[in-house]
């Protein structure tokens, strides 16, 4: 774990949004396309919208979330109504969106196509992950239904998720395709999620699902 700790949120977001940037950039020159697979919620909103007006070859670019509700587009807890809002927009607006959510009942019911439409686009070029408080990171929630099987090295890359903090069920990306990610950074702000990630380390995985991505990442802090 690389640990970088910022003076303010607003230096923490600006840099972090320049280092995505430039790493995307990289991975366009040398591969002529990249993916960037970003969490949803607030947190990361403020790198967003930076984000969404820098010059890159955005058309190359494929957008994809860590995770998402099994809620449609237009309901206010749907992370990718906050992407729309945030993040593809402006000269973002131009990159490749891949859903993680289907007209369907249940996750299990389109899980397959939503795999389909997903790997094409791996490996992650760009990881930008979030953590809560409970350590969860993605939708791979401590005590979640399936939180074992998307730990282990043979998971799908995507699997439905159920879990008492979880409220809606939850399409994520398992822990194989994201600890595969070229580049990748974890962002946290506030006292209480700092000394979550110190907790983290002395935990075992199934216990704090964040320490799975613990060893090979760039982590970025703030007050």
């Amino acid at each position: 774990m690389n640990f970088h700790d910022y003076p303010d949120r607003e230096f923490l977001y600006l840099r972090l949004a320049n280092k995505i940037a430039s790493q995307l950039g990289d991975v366009l020159r040398r591969e002529g396309k990249a993916s960037l697979c970003v969490p949803g919620g607030s947190t990361p909103g403020p790198i967003f919208d930076t984000l969404s007006g820098v010059d890159l070859e955005w058309e190359n670019v494929t957008v994809f979330l860590n995770d998402e509700r099994w809620v449609p587009e237009d309901n206010a807890r749907s992370n990718t109504r906050l992407l729309r809002q945030r993040l593809l927009t402006g000269r973002a607006a131009a990159a490749n969106y891949v859903p993680l959510y289907a007209p369907a009942d249940r996750p299990e019911d389109a899980i397959d196509t939503l795999i389909e439409g997903v790997e094409p686009h791996l490996p992650i070029s760009v990881l930008l992950l979030g953590m809560g408080a409970d350590m969860h990171t993605a939708s791979l929630f401590p005590g979640a239904d399936r939180l074992e099987e998307a730990l282990s090295d043979k998971a799908p890359l995507l699997l439905p998720m159920r879990a008492e903090g979880a409220g809606e069920p939850r399409v994520t990306l398992t822990a194989r395709p994201l600890k595969q990610a070229i580049y990748s950074h974890l962002l946290i702000t506030g006292p209480e999620k700092r000394a979550a990630l110190e907790r983290a380390e002395k935990l075992p995985t199934i216990e704090a699902p964040i320490r799975a991505f613990l060893n090979d990442i760039a982590v970025h802090w703030a007050e």
